[in-house]
């Protein structure tokens, strides 16, 4: 893998989007987030905090689900979704970031919105997400994402890229961070690689031990 590009996804704009035929499905998710000026150890800044959620089937994702346009707006069945996930918070067509297509025999077109919190707000929708009727069931807890990479090279965002993500969830993290200019493109790139390696190097030590 180039260590000077992210991949990503055939991106379409929200109006293509709409007028996909009736053979497309829509998911909506949402990247809420934050300035984070702690510093971890005292040393590695943080700089944004970013939520995503661990699901029920044990994958990582952002908050969100699929929005049945026969009977809700984007925004209207986002809001619904993250109502029985987070508890409350409302997002608006002006949140929108992103539309797009997956890869794969399903005919999906997913959605991404983003909004920048203070970290007391974003730290009040954790409280609260608690509370909420999915939390226990299909939602197992928010996470937040190390934006940061340890010295060896591998500890924090690294590790966190070789998790397993749902579906798209993975390039719509690279693509907002890259867009909302929360982090340089090459160190996107470096951390997606040193986490495939890692992924690598495991699988053959797998391979290895079942030899």
């Amino acid at each position: 893998m180039s260590a000077s590009r992210v991949p990503e996804l055939k991106q379409i704009s929200r109006g293509e989007a709409m007028r996909l035929g009736p053979g497309w499905s829509h998911s909506c998710h949402a990247m809420l987030y934050a300035a984070n000026p702690g510093q971890l150890f005292g040393r590695i800044p943080m700089r944004f905090s970013v939520l995503m959620q661990m699901r029920f089937d044990g994958l990582l994702g952002f908050p969100g689900g699929f929005v049945d346009r026969r009977f809700w707006s984007l925004e209207d069945g986002l809001n619904r979704v993250l109502g029985l996930g987070l508890g409350y918070l409302r997002l608006t067509e002006a949140d929108y970031l992103s539309s797009h297509l997956t890869e794969g025999p399903h005919r999906v077109v997913a959605h991404l919105y983003a909004r920048q919190l203070t970290l007391e707000e974003l730290h009040a929708v954790e409280i609260s997400a608690v509370h909420s009727r999915d939390h226990g069931l299909e939602v197992l807890g928010l996470v937040r994402v190390p934006l940061y990479t340890q010295k060896d090279r591998v500890g924090g965002f690294p590790n966190f890229l070789s998790n397993a993500f749902i579906s798209t969830a993975k390039h719509q993290l690279l693509f907002a961070l890259k867009v909302l200019n929360m982090m340089p493109e090459d160190k996107l790139a470096e951390a997606l690689a040193a986490a495939t390696e890692k992924q690598k190097k495991a699988l053959e030590q797998q391979q290895t031990a079942s030899a």
